[in-house]
């Protein structure tokens, strides 16, 4: 029986999961699931069709059966693309994401995604970037990578993300709402956010995010031997990755 690897990358809001995910995807060539795309594209559809999330809940099913997402990665760009409607832009706005944080504590929706997000399993390999990819939809992966940083730089890195996308943004403003998403993802009943028992944790606050890249794909090659010519590496302009054999 075929095993598809897949490597989970979880933590919370602003640690730099998608860049993380999108570097690896890069260079492995792998499939990318992002879950939080998946979330904040239900709360986009809810609002651009006034849909309270209780109506959400009771119709996710149906919603489901023509929910059409899918991930590019094209001109070093990560588009999402929702009925071939390129929405990466729009569903990084605060509203839509703060409906998809309220939207994710719901058991119904989330049980609703548990396959559709188990679909994405396609070969040569995935790239998961979530909350729970480790510990609940991808609980066999042998790579799991668990991202960590202080809230206020995780409020810095956001700002300056949604600077260059043209937002203006209060600080505290900001700091708050990830400080309520937070309290919101490590609380929830169901699938909150933590990392697996065997997870690799990396703190990215001190460290460059060629380090946190690097780390990554030296505990990939240690778990799978997958990244067998460091040649690989030199489009992204990082180190060469020790190379481990088992014996």
């Amino acid at each position: 029986m075929l095993v598809i690897p897949v490597i989970t990358i979880d933590g919370p809001s602003g640690v730099g999961k998608s860049t993380l995910c999108k570097a690896i995807g890069r260079l492995l060539k792998w499939n990318i699931l992002n879950s939080g795309a998946i979330y904040r594209s239900l709360a986009l559809i809810c609002i651009e069709q006034k849909i309270n999330v209780l109506q959400l809940e009771r119709s996710i099913k149906h919603i489901l059966i023509d929910f059409n997402l899918n991930f590019v990665y094209k001109n070093n760009k990560f588009i999402v693309f929702l009925d071939n409607r390129d929405i990466s832009q729009i569903i990084r706005k605060q509203e839509v994401s703060e409906l998809s944080s309220y939207i994710a504590e719901k058991p119904l929706i989330r049980n609703a995604l548990l396959q559709k997000q188990r679909d994405f399993l396609k070969t040569p390999g995935l790239i998961a970037d979530g909350r729970d990819m480790g510990t609940i939809i991808f609980p066999d992966a042998k790579v799991k990578i668990f991202l960590n940083a202080s809230l206020e730089e995780r409020t810095k890195r956001r700002k300056l993300q949604l600077k260059k996308q043209g937002f203006s943004v209060n600080f505290e403003k900001l700091f708050n709402q990830i400080k309520d998403r937070d309290e919101r993802d490590y609380n929830r009943k169901i699938s909150p956010l933590l990392p697996a028992s065997d997870a690799l944790i990396i703190n990215s606050e001190h460290i460059s995010f060629k380090q946190v890249l690097n780390n990554t794909l030296q505990y990939a090659q240690e778990k799978y031997l997958i990244i067998k010519d460091n040649n690989l590496y030199q489009g992204l302009g990082i180190g060469n990755v020790k190379q481990h054999h088992k014996t």
